[in-house]
């Protein structure tokens, strides 16, 4: 099969398996890599050690698939119904974070069919698919893939899918026809996101501090949470999506058609005080097959009090006070915490 005819059918297939944009590109060392590693020297990647460990693999997409020629990056649409606002007891989730399915199992389940058409088309090729985890700047691939363009909030963005999608890619050893790179930014003069930042994350446009995102506190942060940026969470407990929800591109994305992604009915928003009530065993299969499990029960439970706190929820000091007799410390300093902050005298 030549090179255009395989591009077409790989396109084709992957829209077939829910993918809404599909661009190819040559697998080379992306032009964001040295700022890759300045902002590691920078220490905005806190405790992300994994990025720091791995810097030398991000330089060329070979330390993912050795032989690779092709990079075909994908997007999947994530965006459904606008979210519920959280009242007091609740806490807002992360909107990709909404589905009973954890994505990087839906979309692995889907690569894994594109690998198989592949090898079909092309027996004795090298094909491997990944999503988030691997080293790979999908980000600048996209870009070189032509499906938009980095925004001042660091997330890709289309004109169509605004940034509700998530990335995946797809390397081979073949030679595919390429797209043109994404070259213009229609961010222009639109600070939106960085004025909307509620911790000041951003230290310059195009430039994320991971250390005072909420995503990251909230997610990947496995200690206490800085007490100076816990007002800025605000009711997120799992995620952040403001830098999305004020940027114009996100105003007109239609909704997605993929049913794994549909929304449960308890996290859009989540019930917190109820959580501390949950033995481990309850957690685990509530929690275990969704996003929410990266930050596992103890992380969980962490943001729930401070997000208790932030709200002056009076009617969370039952579980709170609960919450001080938890076997995590974690959990025991944020509950005492959050019960300062609703009554001091009495905490």
């Amino acid at each position: 099969m030549d090179s255009k005819l395989l591009t077409e059918n790989l396109k084709r297939e992957a829209s077939r398996l829910g993918f809404d944009l599909a661009g190819v590109c040559p697998a080379v060392t992306p032009t964001g890599f040295g700022r890759f590693g300045e902002w590691l020297a920078a220490g905005y990647a806190g405790e992300m050690h994994y990025l720091a460990e791995r810097e030398a693999a991000y330089e060329h997409p070979r330390s993912v698939l050795d032989g690779v020629r092709s990079v075909v990056m994908l997007a999947m649409n994530y965006k459904h119904e606008p979210p519920i606002p959280a009242k007091p007891g609740q806490g807002r989730v992360s909107r990709y974070a909404w589905g009973e399915a954890d994505y990087h199992d839906v979309i692995h389940a889907r690569l894994k069919q594109l690998t198989a058409s592949f090898r079909q088309w092309v027996p004795d090729a090298k094909v491997r698919g990944v999503i988030d985890t691997a080293p790979l700047l999908e980000r600048e691939f996209a870009q070189l893939a032509g499906l938009g363009w980095i925004g001042k909030n660091t997330l890709l963005l289309n004109k169509s899918f605004g940034s509700w999608f998530f990335l995946a890619a797809l390397l081979t050893d073949q030679e595919l026809v390429y797209d043109e790179p994404h070259q213009t930014d229609h961010c222009g003069t639109c600070r939106a996101c960085l004025d909307a930042c509620p911790t000041d994350a951003f230290p310059q446009p195009y430039v994320l501090d991971a250390t005072k995102c909420i995503s990251y506190l909230t997610i990947e942060l496995r200690e206490q949470i800085p007490e100076a940026l816990r007002a800025g969470m605000g009711d997120w407990v799992f995620g952040c999506d403001v830098c999305q929800d004020v940027c114009p591109w996100n105003n007109r994305v239609p909704t997605t058609n993929e049913p794994a992604f549909a929304p449960r009915t308890d996290s859009n928003p989540i019930e917190l005080a109820e959580l501390f009530y949950l033995t481990d065993e309850q957690f685990r299969a509530r929690f275990r097959k969704t996003p929410l499990w990266r930050p596992k029960r103890r992380g969980i439970l962490r943001n729930a009090a401070i997000v208790l706190g932030n709200q002056l929820a009076t009617e969370a000091i039952a579980a709170l006070t609960h919450g001080l007799a938890d076997h995590e410390p974690l959990v025991q300093e944020s509950c005492r915490w959050a019960l300062r902050q609703i009554d001091g005298r009495r905490a």
